[in-house]
């Protein structure tokens, strides 16, 4: 891909100055506005396989995939074909639809650990909903996350970390009041030891840990060996329930997610993104007799009037189809192109004697712009250099590589991308190395 040293963008420049009058930012998710990187946000128009392009015509390959759902690409005609169909049929109805019952058949077949699920409209009302549900059944408050996993924006998800230690919650975010804190807990990604610390002592007061099995929210850092087991002993001694939050690692590292992976089957699981097949759709579900809490059968109340949007259930059940028939040999071929372009990026840093640590993980990755040997939490995340990622990531973008504007985000490969694709932005990446190391 051929493109000048510094493109058009006078189009998304107007864009970005008429968005900050009516928009806060300008944008609608924080991370879209580039202040982790510097500059402008590129205002897309359209997408098609691995490309989009922006409102000045731009054409970039896409390594952000709307943050993770469009696993098949963009546009795939035949998911788009189900979602128009069902468009023409009606969009939205506020009563229960065959679409549903499908779709819910389509992830309990997928994920065996999910024996009943009730579908929402985003991950954060999944997680949210989760966490009320564990609430519910075990009668206890307390809650236990990690640093640098993210959860969605809900008011007791929102708990600043504490300094290496179990800390309780603080609010992370003004509007969030103390008291919606309280009883969450923080502790360091991939520390067994910390966290076995916290169940000896406060074990049965715990009512759920909630964790991303493949934390994708600062930056790609894997579970080590051992932590996703130690958690599932330790959650089912005291009696809490353990929630993976899938929705990154949902259907994108294997069809059974990341719990299929691990062999490890949580007491409830949260899915969205690839879900809803690039529409806004989320799922929470589990045990039986832990989701039979939920009402109407239950004393736990959530409702939604879009939750189960027949436009995005039809979407989301070809999105499965299309990764349940593509089977294996879909999988890996996303997986071997991303361990290919991990091991190009290693190969491009190091001639550029820029020191680097790049995480793969299935198809998803992340460049960590550090001297570190290894990344497996927030505080390793939270020492590199963001000011080389960002001239990094300026000088791919510039070039016609579109990667996460963020230190803190995971990049992902889709189906729709060939060994040519994976090739030019390597070598643009290669390029952005030495640019970034001036």
């Amino acid at each position: 891909m051929t493109t000048p040293e510094s493109l058009p963008v006078e189009r998304s420049s107007e864009l970005m100055t008429r968005a900050e009058r009516h928009i806060p930012g300008g944008v609608n998710s924080p991370v879209r506005a580039f202040r982790s990187v510097g500059g402008e946000p590129r205002f897309l128009q359209r997408g098609s396989g691995c490309h989009v392009w922006d409102a000045d015509g731009n054409r970039y390959i896409d390594m952000v995939s709307s943050w993770g759902p469009l696993i098949l690409g963009h546009a795939h005609p035949d998911v788009l074909r189900a979602a128009c169909a069902q468009a023409e049929l009606g969009t939205t109805f506020g009563a229960p639809t065959a679409l549903e019952v499908t779709l819910a058949e389509e992830v309990c077949r997928a994920v065996p650990s999910v024996q009943m699920l009730r579908l929402v409209s985003s991950g954060t009302e999944a997680t949210m909903s989760a966490i009320r549900v564990a609430r519910g059944f075990t009668g206890r408050n307390r809650i236990v996350k990690f640093a640098g996993c993210y959860h969605g924006h809900a008011d007791c998800l929102l708990a600043a970390a504490g300094s290496g230690v179990a800390s309780l919650g603080l609010p992370d975010s003004a509007g969030v009041p103390p008291a919606a804190v309280a009883d969450t807990l923080t502790l360091p990604y991939n520390d067994i030891g910390a966290a076995e610390k916290l169940f000896k002592a406060e074990g049965g007061r715990i009512a759920c840990v909630i964790v991303e099995p493949v934390a994708g929210n600062m930056g790609l850092v894997p579970p080590q060996s051992g932590f996703l087991e130690a958690l599932r002993r330790l959650t089912a001694t005291a009696g809490a329930l353990l929630i993976f939050d899938e929705v990154i690692s949902g259907f994108r590292v294997g069809l059974g997610g990341a719990q299929g992976e691990f062999g490890i089957a949580p007491d409830i699981s949260t899915f969205g993104k690839i879900l809803g097949g690039g529409f806004p759709l989320g799922a929470y579900g589990g045990r039986r007799d832990v989701m039979e809490q939920v009402a109407p059968l239950g004393p736990v109340y959530q409702a939604g009037t879009l939750s189960g949007n027949p436009v995005a259930t039809a979407a989301g059940i070809e999105t499965l189809r299309q990764l349940r028939n593509g089977g294996g040999a879909l999988y890996a071929r996303l997986n071997g192109l991303a361990a290919g372009l991990a091991a190009a990026l290693r190969a491009g840093a190091k001639e550029a004697g820029l020191p680097v640590y790049v995480s793969q993980y299935q198809s998803m990755l992340t460049v960590f712009f550090t001297d570190q040997d290894a990344v497996p939490d927030y505080d390793a995340a939270s020492r590199c250099d963001r000011a080389r990622f960002g001239r990094w990531f300026h000088h791919l973008l510039d070039h016609g590589v579109y990667w996460p504007p963020s230190q803190f985000e995971t990049a992902f490969v889709s189906a729709a991308m060939t060994p040519d694709d994976i090739s030019m932005v390597a070598e643009n990446a290669a390029l952005a190395f030495h640019a970034a190391a001036g």
